[in-house]
């Protein structure tokens, strides 16, 4: 799909920067996230069953949980934990998370269910790309809607690769 658009626009679309979500309320975007699809990348290569939690702490950060079984669905569960903190003035869509001090990576929330079914996470360099849903599996016209929206936004969807969801 968008490596015809690649080719035509060369690396241009991938320059401008994305847009994040009007406003995010962090208490009804906490819980449980199944990672759908996203940009693959090392640190989740082979990885099914993926997952992120979010929990909201006094301290005024958001713990972060990821998850997954690398492998294939029967492997061991293996995860990280880390802080995320939302970034002054970005009415809770950037946020700058934190797995191993004292580096930090942007997690912006570019486009979110109003409902908080599902959302899409990304880097400002459009480099990293999850779509998260509450539930393992989401209605595929849903999916291909979301991947044409981030397509015109830009996003070189032609990397996007499904996680495996079929874990227990």
């Amino acid at each position: 799909m968008t490596a015809t658009v690649g080719f035509l626009f060369g690396c241009r679309a991938q320059e401008s920067t994305p847009t994040a979500a009007g406003s995010v309320n962090l208490e009804r975007y906490a819980g449980l996230w199944y990672d759908v699809a996203s940009f693959p990348t090392r640190f989740q290569k082979d990885c099914h069953c993926t997952t992120a939690e979010y929990t909201l702490m006094r301290k005024g950060y958001v713990k972060v949980v990821n998850k997954c079984r690398k492998g294939g669905i029967n492997k061991k569960e293996s995860g990280i934990t880390g802080k995320a903190f939302v970034v002054e003035g970005s009415n809770n869509t950037k946020l700058k998370v934190r797995f191993f001090w004292p580096f930090k990576a942007d997690y912006w929330i570019v486009k979110l269910d109003p409902d908080y079914k599902w959302a899409v996470v990304s880097t400002p360099d459009k480099n990293y790309l999850w779509l998260l849903s509450r539930t393992p599996q989401m209605p595929e016209p849903l999916i291909e809607s979301i991947f044409k929206s981030l397509k015109e936004e830009g996003y070189d969807t032609e990397r996007l690769k499904r996680t495996p969801q079929l874990c227990e």
